[in-house]
């Protein structure tokens, strides 16, 4: 047992207060260095948010801090246990030290291509040759003391087990922590431990973009569908690079029953992986995404959002509802609540209006109009597109154009609707869409499921409104939550999709 895991239990318990960006705040002390370093969490944030501070900025917390904390739960400690349970089984002796194998990050920094990026999470790398030869020449340590009884190191052959991929690793504390680096490929995703090595490596590789088939292009930014079991290495080395950014999902090297579906932007010379999701190739849950990561770099671009749109895209055309694997991180959850939200307020649109977006205006001679029905799309002159200079495919489309509103009103959809026309003083008229429907008949045209679907309308105000047990939508109020929200146009193209 080393001495900063020893002073880490004694200090689990004992609360302070950090000054953060001009507030205070609690934190717990998860491991002490003998130069006087600690690393802390913050109460109430996520675990992404852990740092090492300097232990003389640390305070101790007041009575009224600690009964304020006092029915929140403290972490985990970092010392692994070294027996289990005889009683338990191995899956659960697993999950009950997941927690506290991962309460502090293994690396600090990851080499991805041209960018240095600041790690999130905990990601079981396996101990490289050189790394297990230090580490069994620390004083009073071993190779093995501190990883799970009975596994002496985790190998690319022993991937398939829990407590393998667990304890991959676990002994990286002699790398200082916060300093070491791990410097992966941005082509083929292989790891290394050493700056020189990965030098060496780039200058040699030759993977121009992932492999498996497209299944979506518009202009650069191209889906590729890789299968897990096709892919193995791949797969499993793409997988551990994503868990430096994604905590709530357990990782297993067994990628043989996953798809993974990785977005890239192409310049002349390759393609560039902006993120990747992945899915059961069998979900007896219907689940269409099992975990998403958009990198760090390209966040806030709406990488994050074509992917979600085209996981429903997948399980539209294949005849499902889908929804993501529980549970979700704050993140993912603010992620599907806006396109949740987004999809629905499209819908409405369509829905409540009496023209379609993309008819402004309608002619008839000779008699009136039909206006219960959606008419077709006017004919697109390809000299018309405007261009500029950024864009997902370069091109500016019509903001009143269809492809920004995919939920089109299919004969089921349109019989929910009466359309009111009353005639004004004048001789004009006045039409009014009226539409009677269930929440069920609103999540199967949008493709969502019902709990998803009640959960959004909820969270955007639009269920506030009831009178005898129904719930009345306007336009207007559909328009303040667009507003509200900032609802945008679909970041997917349902004509660039090449699925077959």
């Amino acid at each position: 047992m080393t001495e900063s895991t020893s002073t880490s239990a004694r200090s689990q318990n004992t609360s302070y207060i950090v000054n953060k960006n001009g507030a205070d705040q609690l934190v717990d002390i998860l491991q002490r260095r003998p130069d006087g370093q600690v690393y802390v969490h913050y109460d109430g944030f996520d675990k992404r948010l852990d740092e090492w501070i300097p232990g003389a900025s640390l305070k101790p917390a007041n009575e009224s801090a600690r009964k304020r904390r006092r029915d929140t739960p403290s972490p985990a400690p970092t010392e692994p246990e070294t027996r289990p349970d005889p009683l338990m089984t191995e899956e659960e002796f697993d999950i009950k030290h997941h927690k506290q194998i991962t309460a502090q990050r293994n690396f600090d920094k990851v080499n991805f291509g041209q960018w240095r990026i600041k790690t999130w999470y905990f990601s079981p790398y396996p101990l490289t040759d050189s790394e297990l030869e230090d580490s069994t020449g620390l004083p009073g340590g071993s190779a093995s003391t501190s990883k799970i009884p009975g596994v002496n190191r985790a190998t690319v052959r022993s991937h398939g087990r829990t407590s393998d991929l667990l304890a991959g690793g676990l002994t990286r504390s002699h790398l200082s922590g916060e300093k070491s680096i791990l410097w992966v490929c941005d082509r083929c995703f292989k790891y290394m431990a050493e700056g020189a090595a990965w030098e060496m490596h780039v200058k040699q590789c030759d993977r121009r973009h992932p492999p498996g088939r497209k299944v979506y292009q518009r202009g650069a930014h191209i889906i590729w569908e890789v299968d897990g079991a096709k892919d193995k290495l791949y797969c499993q080395n793409l997988s551990l690079f994503g868990k430096l950014f994604i905590d709530v999902k357990t990782l297993f090297f067994d990628c043989d029953n996953f798809l993974f579906y990785i977005l890239t932007d192409a310049d002349s010379q390759r393609d560039h992986v902006l993120g990747f999701f992945s899915k059961e190739k069998i979900s007896y849950d219907d689940y269409n995404l099992a975990c998403i990561i958009v990198l760090p770099p390209y966040q806030r671009k709406g990488y994050g959002m074509l992917m979600i749109e085209f996981s429903y895209e997948v399980s539209r055309r294949a005849g499902k509802i889908g929804t993501p694997e529980r549970p979700l991180s704050d993140l993912g959850l603010r992620s599907y609540l806006t396109y949740w939200v987004a999809t629905l307020i499209r819908f409405f649109r369509r829905l409540l209006s009496v023209l379609p977006p993309d008819r402004p205006t309608v002619t008839s001679s000779g008699r009136l109009p039909d206006l219960t029905g959606v008419l077709p799309p006017p004919s697109e002159d390809a000299n018309s597109r405007k261009k500029r200079a950024k864009g997902w495919d370069g091109e500016t489309p019509d903001s009143n154009s269809t492809f920004s509103s995919p939920n089109g009103l299919d004969d089921t959809i349109a019989a929910m609707r009466t359309v009111l026309t009353i005639s004004n003083p004048d001789g004009s008229a006045t039409s009014h869409v009226v539409v009677r429907s269930t929440l069920a008949e609103i999540a199967s045209a949008t493709n969502l499921r019902i709990e998803d679907a009640a959960f959004a309308l909820n969270e955007c105000g639009l269920l506030g409104s009831t009178l005898d047990g129904v719930v009345g939508i306007t336009r207007e109020m559909v328009e303040a939550v667009a507003k509200e929200r900032n609802v945008k146009r679909m970041c997917l193209d349902p004509a660039h999709v090449m699925l077959t």
